[in-house]
């Protein structure tokens, strides 16, 4: 019901869009599915499927996420769910990547490879705590803007700035 009301206005429907995209690009390349040269080439390896579906859940809820927050706070609809949950999410989508890992150990000398070994190790467990915070962000979002929202029993616009 929320999420109608939301992305009922074409305005979040193309945020969502651009965020997914901005989101799910980066992390594919980062993650190494994607390359740009000499041309644009996907490719999964076996056994990474799960690491896949991890990158595009981020991406998909922070999608859903953001304009959701954004919305929220033009309709004044109190605190909403905050971008806590979507800065980790993206922070976490990035870690323990392929070529990123290595400009870390590089960059950083033992530091960095203690913290590339960390992020490779626990890389799994750190993208489902960041899409279980989207979700809790989702859920705040949604109760605070169904609350600003609800008038005579009924879901409307919110006051918009």
């Amino acid at each position: 019901m929320t999420l109608r009301l939301v992305f009922s206005e074409p305005a979040y429907a193309a945020m969502a869009a651009a965020v997914f995209a901005a989101m799910l690009v980066p992390m594919l390349a980062a993650s190494g599915f994607v390359f740009f040269e000499p041309y644009v080439v996907g490719h999964v390896p076996p056994g990474s499927e799960a690491n896949l579906a991890s990158i595009a859940a981020l991406a998909g809820v922070s999608a859903v996420v953001i304009p959701m927050n954004v919305y929220g706070l033009r309709a004044r609809a109190g605190r909403p769910g905050g971008f806590f949950g979507s800065a980790f999410g993206a922070a976490a989508g990035a870690c323990g990547c392929g070529p990123a890992g290595f400009a870390l150990v590089s960059a950083l000398g033992p530091a960095g490879a203690a913290a590339s070994a960390f992020l490779a190790n626990y890389e799994m467990p750190l993208r489902a705590a960041a899409i279980g915070a989207l979700l809790a962000s989702w859920w705040m979002s949604a109760r605070s803007i169904r609350a600003a929202c609800r008038v005579d029993g009924k879901l409307t616009r919110g006051q918009k700035i």
